[in-house]
């Protein structure tokens, strides 16, 4: 009988989890895509100190590459 309980209890989780709430309005559609203007090529890095790289990069070196950015500060 404990199984039984346990597992309407946990149909029930799931279903109120993934039930909209009734009161809230659907998402606006956002529309067409936004387009963002054209600023032209991307400036050269001109830093010379880099972490984990053996020499300093060039915009050259990274052509045709996926280039992740972190952001991020020692302050």
């Amino acid at each position: 009988m404990k199984r039984t309980w346990l597992f309407g209890a946990l149909l029930l989780g799931l279903y109120a989890c993934g039930a909209p709430a009734s009161g809230y309005a659907a998402a606006p559609d956002p529309g067409p895509a936004t387009v963002l203007p054209d600023l032209g090529a991307a400036p050269e890095l001109h830093n010379e100190t880099w972490l984990n790289v053996p020499v300093p990069l060039r915009l050259a070196d990274l052509r045709g590459k996926v280039v992740a950015i972190d952001m991020w500060t020692f302050g």
